[in-house]
């Protein structure tokens, strides 16, 4: 045994047995063995959009020099082997074009902490109705779930980060909209949505669509997470509600402040805790 200790001894002062957590590269080695306390994960938000076009012009756009996402998922994605296909354009490490000018929880720059995932869909067109949004086929959700897992569980973000894109640019954008199935996906473990137990009590028997005062619901949308500011327009005041109108409240979004918005402003706040 002893002369074994010694042969060990001997290959590891030669360079042919590397030392735990000591790693070899050309022309140097590095030590990995004292992990600094005060690293944090670049990726935090996972961010949902929809292409608002056809699969083959939103993929030649996303491969273009102008935007790009770290994901593409056709409406109706091909099996392979019984699996859906989906498109990697951009490694989950490398910075995608997907959020532009964004806020979101007090941090700017989504870009930089966050993955991008888009939708092959229409989007919506004007009717005389107002907007109308293009539903989501189910086998392109059911291609969604797993990815979003997997990509929840690598950088353990948060239920709240799991956002719309209207939720961190809503003067810009409306995707992925109304009919983006959020309630569903967070039955399966993905993304924030308040109890309905909670809304009911914040609601405290008031007509859902009873008026409330704006800036007391903004309030609360600021403390979440939304980019409020007291320079808003009353257009833009409108469109934050809206945005969270879409994705909390999808029954009616009309950008207009009522009671059950408030309720679950409160409800969201209680279970997930207000933004820094």
């Amino acid at each position: 045994m002893k002369k074994w200790g010694f042969v060990l001894l001997a290959l590891l002062l030669a360079g042919c047995v590397s030392e735990k957590g000591v790693i070899d590269k050309e022309g140097y080695q590095l030590d990995t063995r004292h992990a600094a306390q005060a690293a944090y994960p670049r990726i935090k938000v996972l961010v949902i959009h929809y292409t608002a076009d056809d699969f083959d012009v939103s993929l030649a756009t996303l491969t273009d020099k102008q935007v790009s996402a770290h994901y593409l998922i056709p409406a109706n994605p091909p099996l392979h082997r019984g699996k859906p296909r989906i498109w990697q354009l951009v490694p989950e490490q490398e910075l995608a074009w997907h959020a532009g000018p964004s806020f979101w929880r007090g941090a700017t720059r989504i870009n930089d902490t966050s993955i991008g995932i888009e939708l092959e869909n229409r989007g919506w067109r004007n009717t005389a109705a107002g907007k109308q949004f293009a539903p989501f086929a189910p086998a392109q959700i059911t291609a969604l779930i797993p990815l979003v897992k997997d990509i929840l569980t690598r950088y353990n973000i948060a239920p709240q980060n799991v956002v719309a894109h209207a939720d961190i640019a809503p003067q810009r954008k409306d995707d992925p909209g109304p009919l983006f199935p959020w309630q569903a996906l967070a039955a399966q473990g993905i993304g924030a949505w308040p109890d309905a137990a909670r809304v009911a009590f914040y609601l405290n028997g008031r007509s859902a669509y009873e008026p409330v005062e704006t800036a007391s619901l903004l309030d609360l949308l600021a403390r979440y997470g939304y980019d409020v500011n007291p320079q808003m327009t009353p257009a833009q005041q409108k469109r934050v509600i809206m945005a969270f109108q879409m994705h909390f409240r999808p029954a009616l979004w009309n950008g207009v402040a009522d009671a059950e918005s408030q309720a679950i402003a409160e409800a969201l706040l209680e279970k997930y805790g207000q933004a820094g």
